[in-house]
């Protein structure tokens, strides 16, 4: 990964005030520019900018920060929210549970990648199948039964940055996951009490619904 590409994503976390992890390890390192600098907005001003948001820049900052660290783009969150308000159950917790299910977001809080660009790259190099089949959609949601292994062909390099056999590393209820073959299985739904990525999924209801 570029240099370039690099900061880009330091100055995403900078916008928003707090580390969305999208680098990885890297985040949790003394090189982080939040761990220097603080939470300092990019650009050349910086802090001085502290005029009070509108009601709609703190909804569409809400929407900004989930969009960042789950990786989607506008129009496919968009088509996630669309989906929530045709399922069963409140908005809010219908569009969180949508995007927990997608491919990369699990591969991520199993311990198999470091981040969830990692994963959308393992998973689009075909190292991850389900129930047995190489898949290299990102978004593709998993359902409760669906068994996810790591293909042997590969293990070698990218094991190093597997924490699911790290001895604190917790993964949620609804799946379970194997150290010993790198593998895990959906067991249930999305459990939202484990859910906790500093999103107001209200702000986020309240911006589609303006």
């Amino acid at each position: 990964m570029s240099r370039i590409s690099l900061n880009s994503k330091c100055r995403l976390c900078r916008a928003e005030g707090t580390k969305l992890f999208l680098k990885g390890d890297r985040c949790n390192g003394s090189k982080c520019p939040i761990e220097k600098k603080g939470a300092v907005p990019p650009g050349m001003h910086g802090i001085k900018r502290a005029k009070k948001p509108t009601d709609y820049a703190i909804q569409l900052r809400a929407k900004q920060k989930a969009k960042r660290i789950y990786g989607i783009q506008e129009t496919q969150f968009h088509n996630y929210y669309t989906k929530a308000k045709n399922l069963k159950g409140l908005v809010g917790d219908n569009l969180i549970k949508l995007v927990e299910r997608r491919l990369d977001n699990v591969i991520y809080i199993i311990g198999l990648a470091s981040s969830r660009n990692q994963a959308k790259q393992i998973i689009s190099h075909e190292h991850i199948l389900i129930n047995g089949k190489k898949i290299n959609v990102s978004s593709y949601s998993v359902k409760i039964g669906d068994q996810i292994t790591f293909d042997p062909k590969v293990l070698d390099k990218y094991q190093d940055n597997f924490k699911v056999a790290d001895k604190d590393f917790k993964i949620p209820s609804w799946l379970q996951a194997s150290s010993s073959d790198h593998s895990a299985k959906v067991v249930a739904e999305p459990v939202l009490d484990e859910i906790d990525r500093g999103i107001n999924i209200n702000l986020i209801i309240e911006f589609y619904s303006r």
